[in-house]
Parts: C-alpha cells; sequence; structure tokens
C-alpha cells in the first residue's frame, strides 16, 4: 500500500532566527508519559505541528512526529547522518557528561556510527546475518527449530505449576525467550550470558546505574569477541569476523552490543504485545483466524503500528540548516524520530483501517531507508515462532488484568510491559517433568529473583537471562533457576 500525503495544516511556526536552545523546550520524560505517551504526542503535534522541541533528561532535541517527516529524514542519509561527531552541542561540551542516555549513545557500533566506515560495517553485518535470516540456509532451519525447542521448554516448564493457572508471560516466557535465542547466536559459552543480559536492560532503561553496567557488559563481550576471533564457530560473531575481519576485540564487541539489544528487548516486546493483541484486541475474533491461518507475520505487522516496541530511533544530526516541520533545524541538531508518534500521525493512522483483514507494511518500526535495522528479519522469525508456538501450546489464555490496567515501563527508546499477567490452560499430551536444579537452588531462587530485580531497577520479570543448551548445563543457569522459582512459589 502505497501513501500520497497531503501537505499539512500551517502550524505556529516559530522565526527562522529562533535556535533549539531558546526555546526552553517542555520535558518528554514525564509521568504522563510513562503511562499514556500517545497523549504526550497528542498535546505536542497540536502545539507544535509534525516536530516538537524537547528536553530529554536535560538535553534539548527535536522530536518528529509526523509520518511524513520521520520518512523523510529516515530515508535521507546525507541530510539526517548518525554519529555523535555531527551533533554540535556536544562538540561545544554542552552535553552533561553524567546525562543518562550518553551510555547508550557512546558506543560506536552499526546503530550509532556514522561517517565513511558504516557502508563496509553495514556489508558485513548484512553478510554474517544472512545464513540466519535466509530460511533456505541451514543455519537458520538450525535457529528456527531451536527457538521452538526454547519455546516448548518454557511452557513446559510454566506448566508444572499445573495445566491451567496463573502465569506472568513476560517474566516466564517473553522475554526468557529471545534472550535464550540471543545465547544461541552469540555462542555464550555455559550461562555467562546470565548477568550480561541483565546489564543490557539497565543500559536500555537509562537509569542512574547504566553507565557502570555497561562498562561490565562491554567487559564480558570483549571476552567473548577475543574467544570468537581466536577460535572462530558458526556463531554471528564468527562470521561477522569472517565478513570484516579488520574488526578489533573492542570493535567487535560493540557490535554485539547492538545485537543483544535488539533481539533481547525488542522481540520480548513484540511478543508480549502480540499476545495483548490476539486475546483482546478491538478485532480479537478476526486476529485467532489470522493466527489459526499461518498468518502470524501480518498480525505482528498490525502490532508494530499500533505499538512498536522501539518508540524512538537513536538520533540523526541535521547536516544543514534545514525546514522541518513548522522550524528551521539548524545544522548540528539532534533530532529524534518517534516511530510511536509517526504512526499516530493522522496522515498515517487515518489510512489505516482498524478491521481490514490485509494491514500495509509502511510502519516504520524496523527504520526506512538504507539504515533500516539490518536483523528485521531475524528477529521477527524469533517472535513469530515464539507467538505461534504459544497459541499451538495454550489452548485457553485471558488477561488476568483488564487491558488499561497492564503494568507498562518505558525507556526513551523503548516501551513494553513490565508484566502480562494470564489465565491460561494447556492442551495436547501430560507434559515432562522439566530439571530441576540441584542442590538448594530451588530455596534459593525466590531470593535470587529479588536480589535481579533490585539491581535492574524494575519488576521481577526483568530478570530473564540467556538460557544455555542441555539439561545439566540449565541446572546450574540463572534462569532456570529463577523460571523455577516463579513456578514453585506459585507465580
Amino acid at each position: 500500500m502505497e501513501f500520497h500525503l497531503v501537505e499539512d495544516g500551517e502550524g505556529p511556526a516559530e522565526p527562522d532566527g529562533t535556535r533549539l536552545e531558546d526555546l526552553a523546550p517542555q520535558p518528554l520524560l514525564t509521568r504522563d508519559y510513562e503511562t499514556r505517551p500517545e497523549l504526550v504526542y497528542e498535546r505536542l503535534r497540536k502545539h507544535h505541528g509534525p516536530v516538537a522541541p524537547v528536553d530529554l533528561l536535560g538535553v534539548p532535541a527535536w522530536l518528529v512526529l509526523g509520518y511524513r517527516e520521520s520518512f523523510d529524514v529516515l530515508q535521507n542519509d546525507a541530510a539526517w547522518p548518525k554519529g555523535l561527531e555531527n551533533w554540535r552541542a556536544r562538540s561545544e561540551g554542552r552535553v552533561p557528561a553524567d546525562w543518562p542516555l550518553g551510555p547508550s549513545l557512546e558506543v560506536n557500533h552499526v546503530l550509532i556510527q556514522g561517517g565513511p566506515a558504516y557502508r563496509t560495517l553495514r556489508g558485513a553485518w548484512d553478510m554474517a546475518l544472512r545464513p540466519f535470516q535466509d530460511p533456505r540456509n541451514p543455519q537458520a532451519k538450525r535457529l528456527k527449530a531451536a527457538v521452538t525447542g526454547y519455546a516448548d521448554e518454557l511452557i513446559t516448564l510454566l506448566g508444572q505449576g499445573g495445566r491451567t493457572g496463573l502465569a506472568d508471560l513476560s517474566a516466564q516466557f517473553s522475554r526468557p525467550l529471545p534472550l535464550m535465542a540471543a545465547s544461541h547466536l552469540l555462542g555464550f559459552p555455559g550461562s555467562q550470558g546470565d548477568d550480561a543480559l541483565m546489564d543490557m536492560w539497565r543500559v536500555l532503561d537509562a537509569g542512574p546505574d547504566a553507565e557502570p553496567a555497561l562498562e561490565r557488559l562491554l567487559v564480558t563481550l570483549s571476552e567473548l569477541a577475543a574467544g570468537k576471533i581466536g577460535q572462530p564457530g558458526e556463531d554471528f560473531p564468527s562470521h561477522l569476523v569472517a565478513a570484516h575481519p579488520d574488526l578489533s576485540v573492542d570493535a567487535l564487541a560493540r557490535e554485539l552490543f547492538m545485537l543483544l539489544g535488539m533481539v533481547s528487548d525488542h522481540v520480548g516486546i513484540l511478543i508480549s504485545n502480540t499476545v495483548v493483541e490476539v486475546i483482546s484486541g478491538e478485532s480479537a475474533a478476526g486476529v485467532r483466524t489470522a493466527l489459526s491461518a499461518g498468518m502470524v507475520r501480518e498480525t505482528m505487522n498490525r502490532v508494530v503500528m499500533r505499538k512498536p516496541p522501539l518508540v524512538n530511533f537513536v538520533p540523526r544530526f541535521a547536516a544543514e540548516d534545514t525546514r522541518l516541520g513548522n522550524y528551521t533545524v539548524r545544522a548540528g541538531d539532534p533530532v529524534w524520530v518517534s516511530a510511536a508518534a509517526a504512526h499516530a500521525d493522522p496522515l498515517f493512522a487515518d489510512r489505516m483501517a482498524p478491521d481490514s483483514s490485509i494491514s500495509s507494511r509502511a510502519h516504520l518500526s524496523w527504520g526506512a531507508g538504507p539504515r533500516q535495522c539490518p536483523a528485521r528479519e531475524l528477529a521477527s522469525t524469533i517472535a513469530a515462532v515464539g507467538v505461534s508456538r504459544l497459541f499451538e501450546r495454550f489452548g485457553h489464555i485471558e488477561l488476568a488484568l483488564p487491558v488499561d490496567q497492564l503494568p507498562w515501563r518505558s525507556s526513551p527508546f523503548m516501551r513494553g510491559l513490565r508484566s502480562l499477567p494470564v489465565r491460561y490452560e494447556l492442551t495436547g499430551p501430560d507434559l515432562p517433568v522439566m530439571p530441576q536444579p540441584e542442590g538448594d537452588a530451588v530455596d534459593t531462587a525466590g531470593e535470587w529473583a529479588e536480589d535481579a530485580a533490585a539491581e535492574a531497577g524494575e519488576g521481577a520479570d526483568a530478570s530473564g537471562t540467556a538460557a544455555v543448551p542441555g539439561p545439566s548445563a540449565r541446572r546450574r543457569s540463572s534462569l532456570w533457576r529463577y523460571l523455577t522459582g516463579l513456578i514453585r512459589s506459585g507465580n
């Protein structure tokens, strides 16, 4: 479906001489943004038009709210390049050293990088991901089979609490599943990835402990990168090194940081949001029919239009003074494209019929243009397998809370459910008993979960960590101890 968007009406344009720093922008990340971000976008759009000045935790920036403007920025890499070297305020020392978003933007990986080196790095990414994203490739088939197996293991473990009952599908399925997939992709030995994934969440949520978490995470990933350079295998890091032999240990660690963050958080949110849409959406009956017909991908397209996991992309910067919306964006100003706001733009949203059986793929959840997410097929495959297996194994699922009472967690980048409480009924034959932790692991699982949640600054569902292959290894895994603790404590 193509979009031919009409011009916006005239808005309250500022004089061309007004600078971003002089506009005294209002904070974006308020309590209202935490609970009802769509209302924040609507107020900004009404007051400023398709582009608004906002304050991001003490740093002024332009937030792009309009679909057409967002698409234009994402498509034009020359006019709106990435790369922190293009940020005028940062070069002039006007970005605080302790800015909470700094740690996640300072890691110069493929998602952040600008300049001439990007094309070579992006080409290496495309080549390294191809074996896992091409469904005809044996490695893609193995990944899909592994994710199917991980999903079955998680559902089976959940079933040890009873064939009917209550569960938190976020903590017990949506979050751990992509972590297990990430462990498969990165080739983490043993349960080494457990703490790394918790640190990744701290960085993404931009809390006060984001900087030390980033330091620990990069050390872990550097150790992993060194191992893959010295002894390559059939995992993503090894393929990336083969495609880009000049990558240093530090550079490879930064790229693994990017993949880890996107797979773990983005996919987990996509799974949870799709489950909510299926069991309680405005057209739930039609969605269930679509699922039974094998149209899981199309269902996810509809979900990411309504609730994109990645709400705000990493910033771009104006290459020169440019008119955007009702304002003139000065060279070097940071510009944040909001996929969530763009999807709510009436020029886009009004063209999406809620009850249509076929939706458009014109959404911006994976970006657009030459820098569209290189791992979009990988992420979609993991999410689709998880959602499909969940509804195949569950005879009945319903929300244990009204939709408007589900708890959300928001960061400047991501928006997902803090927990997803459901009532369930499993179908099929009796389930085998899963491996249980050895020694006193069961008794300490609850304590471990509390400690992990406190460290992560979130609810217990933040404690999902990377699983490992094989029952004996899982008995030593923090993930398996945590999940078993949830079952035994009746949560």
